[in-house]
């Protein structure tokens, strides 16, 4: 492992500016982001947690690079543990629901797939009902809520979830748990 990737990711601080300026070398040289997500479902926790950080900033400025990728990322997502991949894996859906459902981007219309919004759907309950980081359960909630758009039986089950659990949640947990709640009240009145 001593690519020009693993250079760049390997940083020794986790500092938010190398996690930028890492995230910045590869959407200059795209070449290797099918490299990126591979470390990003390594052995290596630690280095997959890097790795992870970085694409989570790629994804920020371009998500349309993931696309291609979709297959691998669905198939590895089930594997992912570790609170910082989570974190970072829970915003990439939360994303891709977004500019999917809300902003109806056409290059999301033909490569973010039924088995992909499944995948999608397993680990974001799975994420919501096990003790995960308050960001990765709010991501997931999100990502559920328009899930629960295309697919009738998600916006019951995230509902019961966010009740059960907002008595003990965190202040971040019930603002987002209140708020998916009222969108999904009003979209059940229309």
């Amino acid at each position: 492992m001593n690519s020009e990737l693993f250079q760049h990711i390997n940083y020794e601080k986790a500092y938010r500016k190398n996690r930028l300026k890492a995230a910045h070398w590869v959407l200059e040289h795209p070449e290797n982001l099918e490299e990126l997500l591979q470390f990003c479902f390594h052995d290596d926790t630690k280095l997959a947690t890097k790795a992870t950080w970085v694409l989570e900033f790629v994804c920020r400025e371009d998500l349309i690079c993931i696309l291609p990728y979709l297959d691998f990322f669905f198939e590895n997502l089930p594997d992912a543990k570790s609170d910082g991949q989570l974190r970072s894996f829970a915003l990439i859906c939360e994303l891709l629901t977004i500019g999917y459902y809300e902003k109806a981007f056409e290059t999301y219309q033909n490569v973010f797939l039924p088995r992909h919004k499944e995948i999608m759907t397993e680990c974001c309950f799975d994420w919501m009902i096990t003790n995960q980081k308050v960001a990765c359960q709010a991501r997931a909630m999100t990502a559920l809520y328009y899930l629960g758009t295309e697919t009738d039986w998600i916006h019951p089950e995230l509902a019961t979830i966010i009740q059960q659990n907002l008595p003990q949640g965190s202040a971040g947990y019930k603002s987002r748990g209140k708020k998916t709640l009222e969108l999904i009240v009003e979209l059940k009145n229309k």
